[in-house]
This record gives structure tokens, sequence and C-alpha cells, in this order.
């Protein structure tokens, strides 16, 4: 078997899909894919070739590529035509995993537009939020969303497209009246350099950020992928390797095998940047059938795994969990499973081994990533895997990442710190959040807020994180977001907010509050509360109301260890 080094070199050798060129961008020299498409539009383009495949799989929906393609065409000359949507323009989607979201995405990325993603859990406030924050023009969103949203959108003067809806809300344009079939998609002149994607991050200081990528971040990320999977074969077919093939297509021969073409099953939403850019984007880009749910049920996802052949599942290890605890796991034919992905949380040593003992026909795998990378940094799985399987994996030649100590300074091989990245991949910044961006970006080097070291082969270990986050299924919660909502509760004096240790999400959201003197308050009482501030996901399940100051250190910094340390000594 070729050494990843050698495989890795051979997979970017000139002539090759994933040849390398040299970049600059932002000052900075990068490594990049020369044959990488310029923009999501041509990406997108790239379905035509594959008009009569199917393309969703939707519950008993099945759409062709030429269906989704038509489709897109349809929304995006009503977005120019109808609703004077213009290059740079922003336009929001908010919807659960449906259909239309692909085609959305579609539809506004083509034309240059910003596509701002809305994570499908928020409340109203959270949504106005959003839309205030981007300065949408339009908003394409499913029943449960406008709702939540129409009367913010209405009185900011947001269009509002309502998908899969029968009623008439007053202010809101229903997709089926608006949106004709037919129309060919608009001339518009895209460059590779543009804003292309809005996709929130939860706030460290009370508010999301809107985390900006350009056509080229998203494609090189994409990329990315594609070549690591193509490295892997390389590694297990040292004679196979792609060639370019002009007009750069990502293609399908490097994710697939000779036993079962590629099927994607998405358990993720498109709302995440898992869901959006390796998923959804890498089945655009190489002609993969995409299974979409309706909502994660690991009895059903074993259904469709079985019915559609399905090849590839990423989601977060929660996940993988799922389906290993099912039941009726052993009912179901798991043997087309090739590979069984994770992000989003750290996988236990356990988890790994039970994943290549129970998937016959494939094994684990894991990446790294965050919205700020496009999803994309180290990957491991197969052999590496299973010999390294505390480790995130190594990356690709466009990615360089650096061990650094608190004054950014370089730390030898094996040394614990602050990990960093540096790529064409990265965002650009945040949406109107110079301060934020400033101190994110160093550089062109992106400070990931994680703690952990590389060894002498390159394996990345994350060990801990350096923000005050809780990693809850896969979602960021942010502390000082949650305290902040807690904080308007009149009784409250103080509050301290921290993940605890959960079996099957990783972390849950925890709570001590200090109630104001002579105040009554219970923990439904808060839970209440912030159902109308926060997302479902964000609000504590565990709870500790204390009439006692909470503890601090002569600094006058929270001791949220040793809040941490009595939640699980309850336990």
């Amino acid at each position: 078997m070729l050494s990843y080094d050698e495989a890795v070199a051979r997979v970017t050798a000139p002539g090759q899909i994933f040849e390398l060129a040299q970049r600059e961008i932002g000052g900075v020299q990068h490594h990049v894919f020369a044959h990488a498409p310029p923009t999501l539009r041509q990406v997108f383009a790239m379905m035509q070739a594959r008009s009569d495949e199917t393309f969703l799989v939707y519950e008993d929906e099945r759409w062709t590529f030429g269906d989704v393609t038509a489709a897109i065409d349809a929304l995006a000359a009503t977005l120019v035509q109808t609703y004077g949507i213009s290059p740079g323009d922003r336009v929001g989607i908010a919807m659960r995993n449906y259909p239309e979201w692909v085609i959305a995405f579609g539809a506004i990325t083509s034309i240059g537009a910003i596509s701002v993603s809305f994570n499908a859990w928020w409340v109203a406030e959270e949504m106005a939020f959003a839309i205030d924050d981007a300065g949408l023009s339009v908003l394409i969103a499913d029943g449960e969303r406008v709702e939540r949203s129409a009367e913010a959108c209405v009185e900011r003067g947001v269009r509002v497209i309502s998908v899969r809806t029968q009623e008439e809300v007053a202010g809101v344009d229903r997709w089926d009246d608006v949106v004709l079939s037919g129309a060919p998609m608009p001339e518009v002149e895209v460059d590779g350099e543009q804003d292309a994607t809005i996709l929130y991050t939860s706030g460290t200081t009370g508010r999301p950020k809107g985390a900006v990528s350009t056509h080229r971040a998203i494609i090189q990320a994409l990329m990315g992928f594609a070549c690591r999977a193509a490295v892997d074969k390389a590694r297990s077919k040292p004679g196979q390797v792609a060639s370019a093939d002009g007009g750069g297509a990502v293609a399908a021969d490097v994710v697939s095998s000779t036993s079962s073409p590629p099927v994607f099953i998405l358990i993720v939403p498109l709302f995440h940047v898992t869901g959006c850019v390796p998923v959804l984007l890498s089945c655009v880009a190489s002609g993969i059938k995409l299974v979409m749910m309706y909502r994660w049920d690991a009895e059903r996802a074993l259904e469709l795994i079985e019915r559609e052949r399905v090849t590839q599942f990423v989601g977060v290890p929660t996940q993988s969990w799922d389906l290993l605890e099912s039941p009726r796991f052993d009912d179901f034919d798991t043997s087309s499973m090739q590979k069984i992905g994770g992000g989003g949380a750290p996988a236990p040593e356990k988890l790994v081994h039970r994943v290549e003992d129970r998937f016959t026909g494939g094994g684990p795998t894991i990446g790294y990533g965050m919205t700020e990378t496009n999803a994309y940094g180290p990957q491991n799985g197969g052999e590496d895997y299973l010999t390294h399987p505390t480790s995130t994996g190594r990356g690709t030649p466009i990615l360089r990442i650096e061990i650094r100590d608190p004054d950014g300074s370089v730390v030898p091989v094996g040394e614990r710190g602050e990990i960093w990245f540096t790529g064409p991949h990265l965002i650009r910044g945040y949406w109107n959040r110079p301060d934020a961006t400033a101190e994110t970006i160093v550089d062109g080097w992106l400070r990931s807020g994680d703690i952990g070291h590389v060894d002498d082969e390159g394996f990345v270990y994350v060990e801990d994180r350096a923000k005050d986050m809780v990693l809850r299924g896969g979602e960021n919660v942010y502390s000082a977001e949650v305290e902040s909502a807690i904080y308007e509760h009149p009784d409250v004096y103080e509050a301290a907010v921290y993940g605890v240790p959960h079996e099957r999400l990783g972390e849950e959201v925890a709570a001590t509050v200090c109630v104001r003197e002579g105040a009554s308050l219970t923990e439904d009482d808060l839970a209440a509360f912030l159902a109308d501030h926060l997302a479902p996901f964000k609000i504590p399940s565990r709870w500790s109301l204390v009439e006692q100051p909470l503890p601090r250190n002569a600094a006058g910094k929270m001791l949220k260890t040793a809040l941490r340390d009595q939640a699980a000594a309850v336990d």
C-alpha cells in the first residue's frame, strides 16, 4: 500500500483532477486545486449532464437531476424578474430538509446572490435578529418558519415565499403561485471571489455571527473532500488515479467503489455547513443520489439504507450510536455502507470499533471542520482510524495546520496549544463584524479556539476547547448566549452555563442559577421563559438553583469547573 504522502503526490500531480497551483489570496500564498470550477453556478450546471438520473429521494418523492435543474432555473428567474434580486443581495432559506431547500440554494447562488441559512430551530426572536443582521431582501420558508418570521418580515419590507403551504398568509407569496416552470436561468455574471453564503454560528457574546464564504472558498473545500477520498482510494488501489477532465468536475469515481454506485443519506440539517458542503454539494458536483430524511429517526434511516443501497453516511457520532443501539439494527441489510462518517463532536474510541465490527461493508470515518472552514479539515478513516482512533486525522495539501502558544508562536511537534488553520477554503470573515473577524482570522490564519497537538505523522488530536462552549449532539451552544438570555429574567441574580457529560449527546447543557433574595423561581419557570428567546437545543436540560453567590476566583472569574464537578457528582 502506498504511504499517505506518496498517495497525495500521485493524486495532486500535474494532469490529475486535483493538480495543485499556487495562488495569492488576501496577501497569503496558498496551494489551490487548479481544476476547480470557478463558481457554484458552474457546479450546479454540471447536473445537466445527468438529467435523467435520480438525484433526490425524499420520502415517496423522486427528483431527477433534470427536475432539480429545471426548478433551480425557474426559481432563479422568479428571484431576478419578480423580486428584483441582484448579485450581492441576501436571500434567506428557513426550512427543514425539503427538496426546495436544495433548489433555493442552487438558484440563489447561481444568480450571484448570497444564500443566508437560517437555523430551523430558531424562535421568532432569533429569526428577527438574522433578518436584520443580514439585511434580507427575500426569505424562502416552510410553513412553520413562516409563522415565526412573517411579522418581522412584514415590518421590514422583506418579501416571503412560502414552501409546501396551502393556506393564504398576508404578505406571503406561495411558491406554487410565483415560481413558473419552464423559465430559463437568467444570464448573470458571477465571479469566484463574490460572497456566496452566510452561515450563522452561535455567538460567544450573546448573538450569532454570520460567517461569509466566497464561491472559491466553498468549492476549494468541496474539492478538498473529494481529494481526500481520492487519496484513500489511491492507497487501497495504487493503479487507479483519475485524470483531469477539462471541466474540472469533482468526479464521482473518487468516492465510489466497484461494488455499489455511491449514494449519500442526508441525516444532518442543510443549514449546517456539513449538510450543505460535504454532503449536498458533493452530490451535486459528482452526480450522486441523495436520500433526504424528514427528520432523524434511526429505524427509518436503516430502512432507507437498505431500500436505496446507501453507501455514505455523514452525521454526528450520536447518530452512529443511535443506529447501533436500534433494537432492529439486524433486521436491515446495511452491507452497502462503505463509509460511516462522523464529525461535529469527538467519537468515543468504543464507538469507532463498534462501527467497524457491525457494518460489514465499510468502516468509520471522522472529520474535524468548522463553519469557518466550510467543514473542511483533517479527516481520518480506514486503517488509520483504527490505529489512531483518538485522532481527527490528517489534511490534504491545500490545508495547513499549526499548533501555537498563547503568543501566537508555533510550538514543537507533539506539544499542546491552540489549533490554527489556513487555506483557500476559509471564510473571508463575519458579516458586518470586523472586530470578530480580526479576532478570529490573523494574517490569513484561522484561530480554531480548540486545544490540541499534532504528532510526527501529521495526525491531529483535539483535546479541549478554548471557547466557553457546549457541544451538544453536534450543535455548538455558547455559554455566553444562554447566560445572556437567563439574565433577562428579573428573578435571576447570576448564572453560569456549562456542559456536563451525556452518553448519547456527548454533552448536555447545564446551568447553575443564583436566585434573587425573596424571589420564587423554579426550573420550569426558567425553561418556559427561555423558550421565547432561544432554540430548544440551547435551553439547559440540567438546572441547579441556589441561594448563595456562585463561586469565583481571585480575579472574579466564575469557577465553572467547580460547578461542573458539582453537577457531575450529583449523578
